[in-house]
């Protein structure tokens, strides 16, 4: 990763998801983060998930060439832990917001972290 003077060099999103759907669903949730990564202006690299069998939830990153967004869900109780790491003139902001029109949380929480402020 190749720092960018017009920005800093990386926003994290911690974002918790409450009441939201599909998060017991791997291929619902790979799509999910696929079309965040790309609404961010993000690269795709690689990605995998993780379905922890008949009643539980889901564990999953992508891999981006501006870090990563990875996912860990409990679907007994709607809740999701979202982790949102990019650099560039990728928008984390973007990647947050299509998730929250995808999973549609009933509520959502969300801490911002500048990296690399020094």
């Amino acid at each position: 990763m190749s720092a960018n003077p017009d920005h800093i060099p990386g926003m994290h999103l911690i974002v918790d998801l409450y009441g939201a759907i599909g998060l017991d669903d791997t291929e619902f949730l790979d799509s999910a983060l696929r079309a965040a990564a790309g609404a961010a202006g993000a690269t795709v690299l690689a990605g995998h998930l993780h379905h922890f069998g008949e009643g539980h939830g889901v564990t999953g990153i992508l891999l981006l060439a501006e870090s990563h967004i990875s996912i860990h869900t409990w679907p007994e109780t709607g809740y999701a832990a979202v982790d949102i790491f990019l650099c560039g003139r990728s928008d984390a902001h973007k990647a947050a917001s299509h998730l929250h029109e995808i999973l549609r949380p009933e509520r959502v929480q969300i801490t911002e972290i500048a990296r690399g402020q020094g």
